[in-house]
This record gives C-alpha cells, structure tokens and sequence, in this order.
C-alpha cells in the first residue's frame, strides 16, 4: 500500500507507527520491535517518514534516508500541542504526523555519524566541568563545616586543600575524605585539559575555526564549538540563528501593541553561554580611547545596565557569526570610538 507519510514514536525496544493516505486518513497503525524496523522499511516504496527530534532519532533518520526514504525530524516542542489528552504511544505518533502536516512547521536536519561524533567531545568537556564544579562545591561546604574557608574560583582548590591539610581541628577521617576529594578534583582538572588541548588542535587546523576567532569576544574554545556544532545552510539568516540560541527577546505583542520581553532562552545553551561570557569580557575592557572599542558597544553601556549589554553584544556576535560562516567572510571591525 502506498503511504503519504509515515510517522514514527520512537523508543528503546517497540516502535509505533502511524501512517495516513492522501487524504490525510489513518491508514496505518501498528507497532514494530527494534529488529523489524529495517526489515519493514525495507520493503516500502519511498515515503516521507517523520519522527520527533529526541535520543536516537539522528541514527534512525541516516538509516531510513539510505533505504531511499525522505526524512524529517521535527521539534519536541512543535509535537506537544497536538497530542491528545489521553498521552500514549499512538496519541503521540498521531500527534508528530499532524505536527508534520503543517508545512510552515520547521524541522530539524538530521545529522551525519562525523557530526555527532564531533559533538560528542563537547557534551564530554561540559560534563566534566559540570562533575568539577559538583566536587568543588561539595568540598567547600564540608570545608565550612570545620570553620575552613577560601577564595571563589578553582585556582583556589590547591590553597584550601593545603589550608585543611594543617588544620589540627579536622578529625583524621575528614582529612582522608578531603585527600580523596582534591585527587578526584585533580584528575577532572586533568581530563579537561586533555580535552581542551584537542580541541585547540582542532581549532588550528580548521580555517573557519580560525576566522571566528578574529571576533573579539570569541576565544579558541568558543570558535572550535561553534564549528563543530553549527550549519549555517540550516538558518536564513543571522536573526533566525540568534533566535536558535535563545538570544532574542520573547514577544507578548497584542492589539497592535509591541512589548518585547527578556530573552527565550530557548536553543543552544552551552553556544549561548559561551557567547553571553565572550561578551562579558568584552565589556570589561570597554573604555572610550582604548583601541578596538566600538562605538556602539561604549553608547549602549551609557544607557543600559552592563548585564542588559551584554546579551545585546552576544546576539550582535550571533548574527556576525553566522555571516561569515554562511559567506566565508573574514571578520571586519565595527567602528572604533573616538
């Protein structure tokens, strides 16, 4: 039978399938086990087949796309208005095919095995430094607990180690837990710089990396990152990749009336951090005269508070970003103040 789109609830071990006709009728409704996927899919003329943006959705879409069918992988947050009240399996595969029937609805592009695979070392580097900054809290509470306290920052961890080291208050066994807690520290400390070592080989020998890194405010690191995880193809243009992190305002305009809010958060959040903290540290070193300072930059600080600033300056830095990504462009200087 010949299907107009097939949609898809994924899962560990049982798959559901809904499958409508040109006239958008259920057509088909069934569940298949992991195994049977290939197989079934296998034996189908080519169809549009959709599923929902989650966990292993990339590697079903790459599968699906070289037995010949057309794939779209559509948002989590574009599904959730359509499912029904009662949420089940085929409520949700009936939702992602009428989300999918919407053709303004965007989707997401599904990603090739060398992309994830390059993306793996970053979500691995920020969940190190998420495991590192777990142990440094936790150390320095129990610290306080015996009255033992240091400066903020992990530079600090060696000074309050050897602080509680000498201190002849602290039992025996807190000392041992505090020996085992700086260890654990140190081999975080250890793999993240194995990491970021890799990734600055990488930046070195990756020409768009290295043209990022000409705009102030975007370091190495943040370069690679935004190599590595960022399609310029994917956005029209330099508001709409700046929307995808989260970094416009959210809009609550009624009656002809335009009232614009505090930004979405909503996309990238490890791209948007990096970028909002690029931009920090620029506005640190923002003073007229000084060489490089934009005049823009020092007019909005004049009427903005450094914080509101800052996020105008990561958004700014989103849409040049993205135009010489898209145009292979080289960064050309804003402005200077006099």
């Amino acid at each position: 039978m010949k299907y107009n789109r097939i949609a898809i609830d994924i899962s560990k071990h049982v798959f559901t399938l809904h499958g409508v006709d040109g006239q958008e009728r259920p057509v088909l409704r069934r569940n298949l086990r992991r195994a049977e996927m290939e197989t079934f899919f296998a034996k189908l003329a080519p169809t549009e087949v959709v599923l929902e943006a989650c966990g292993g959705a990339h590697h079903w879409g790459r599968l699906l796309r070289r037995l010949g069918h057309q794939v779209r992988l559509i948002p989590a947050q574009y599904v959730k208005p359509f499912v029904r009240r009662a949420k089940n399996d085929r409520a949700d595969a009936e939702a992602i095919s009428e989300a999918a029937s919407r053709p303004s609805l965007p989707s997401v592009a599904v990603k090739s095995a060398e992309q994830q695979a390059s993306g793996m070392i970053l979500k691995h580097r920020e969940m190190l430094i998420g495991q590192r900054t777990a142990a440094i809290n936790a150390l320095r509470g129990h610290a306080a607990e015996f009255g033992v306290i240091a400066a903020k920052g992990t530079a600090q961890i060696k000074a309050l180690l050897d602080k509680l080291a000498g201190e002849a208050a602290v039992p025996a066994m807190a000392q041992a837990m505090f020996a085992q807690m700086g260890e654990h520290i140190a081999r975080l400390d250890q793999q993240i710089e194995a990491l970021d070592a890799e990734l600055l080989a990488r930046h070195k020998a990756d020409a768009v990396s290295q043209l990022l890194a000409a705009v102030p405010g975007i370091g190495p690191i943040t370069a690679i990152t935004l190599t590595l995880s960022v399609e310029p193809e994917h956005f029209a243009s330099g508001r709409h990749f700046a929307a995808w992190l989260g970094l416009t305002p959210k809009e609550h305009s009624t009656g002809g009336k335009p009232r614009l809010g505090r930004i979405s958060k909503a996309g990238n959040e490890r791209l948007r951090t990096l970028l909002v903290v690029g931009a920090t540290s620029v506005i640190r070193h923002a003073k007229a005269g000084r060489k490089g300072a934009s005049a823009w930059l020092l007019r909005l600080l004049e009427r903005k508070p450094r914080k509101l600033a800052a996020v105008a300056l990561a958004n700014k830095m989103a849409r040049i970003v993205w135009a010489m990504m898209a145009r292979g462009e080289a960064y050309r200087p804003q402005p200077v103040a006099a």
